[in-house]
């Protein structure tokens, strides 16, 4: 899939000094992202955002996500992301950082679970957390801006606090209640993650019911319990994920974007989206 969706660096966002960027906080006030957040994308970067103000909508791996203030932003490298909506009186307090900065600073990261496997990735907090937090990310502003001989040594340490202030915060959360299938719960998880590798050249339910070692039968049921969604449905909106993002890119023909999805021909694939979306190919690019 990731030849497909586009995925950016931080120095795609950051233009600080024009620097080499480990660490980023911007001022959305006078810098606006340059690349098209309402496109999927990936990142190679942590983002934490803590919302101030407005109501956006986010979807991260196929799941959307209403943001309103008092909500805690995360965005972790390798997650599919759109903004499906951003409006114009949307405020945080964010902050970017690399792969590279937690493992060179951080050796405690194994402890900070919130980071490698996320419970989800819009936390709503409640006012006196919010507080909290925006105080120390306003901190972490304010350190970042100024030009003290050992700023780099400080930003790190206020962003280690950062983060394990954070996975308390993820931690205090109330624990899920018991469910009869675990079992499910499990396989549905797996099965979803397949999908985001897979589902650009396999998109027929048997393919992800032999990678689990259950019957086609039974992953329809267990997902369609768990999720509310029948395994088919999750299966196509990934692909379509994916044909979206491809024929957002001009360059490419039809034809192309159906051999890359490993259609049989671009009839195949214009049933499939046309079915799956209410327009043609072509439509869909005359319309974007």
């Amino acid at each position: 899939m990731s030849e497909h969706i586009p995925t950016y660096q931080l120095q795609a966002f950051a233009s600080y000094n024009d620097a080499p960027t480990e660490v980023y906080f911007p001022d959305y006030a006078s810098v606006k992202p340059r690349i098209p957040l309402d496109r999927p994308y990936r990142g190679d970067y942590y983002k934490i955002s803590l919302c101030l103000r407005g109501r956006a909508e986010l979807k991260a791996n196929l799941e959307t996500y209403t943001i309103t203030p008092n909500c805690l932003v995360l965005a972790t490298p390798d997650v599919i992301k759109q903004w499906l909506h951003i409006p114009a009186d949307y405020e945080t307090l964010s902050v970017f950082f690399t792969k590279e900065f937690i493992t060179a600073n951080n050796a405690a990261t194994g402890k900070l679970r919130f980071l490698v496997a996320p419970t989800t990735y819009v936390l709503s907090l409640s006012a006196a957390e919010a507080a909290g937090l925006a105080v120390s990310l306003r901190f972490l502003q304010q350190k970042y801006y100024s030009s003290t001989a050992e700023r780099d040594n400080i930003l790190k340490n206020i962003i280690n606090s950062l983060l394990f202030e954070i996975g308390a915060l993820y931690e205090q959360q109330p624990a899920p209640l018991p469910t009869s299938k675990p079992r499910s719960q499990l396989l549905a998880t797996a099965f979803k993650q397949l999908v985001q590798t897979h589902s650009a050249t396999a998109r027929g339910v048997a393919f992800y019911a032999s990678q689990l070692c259950i019957t086609p039968k039974h992953l329809t049921e267990l997902v369609k319990d768990v999720t509310g969604r029948t395994a088919g449905d999750w299966i196509t909106a990934a692909a379509v994920l994916e044909a979206k993002t491809l024929l957002q890119n001009p360059a490419l023909s039809i034809q192309q974007v159906a051999a890359s999805l490993h259609f049989t021909d671009q009839f195949a694939f214009s049933r499939f989206f046309k079915k799956s979306t209410g327009l043609s190919p072509t439509a869909y690019r005359q319309a974007g």
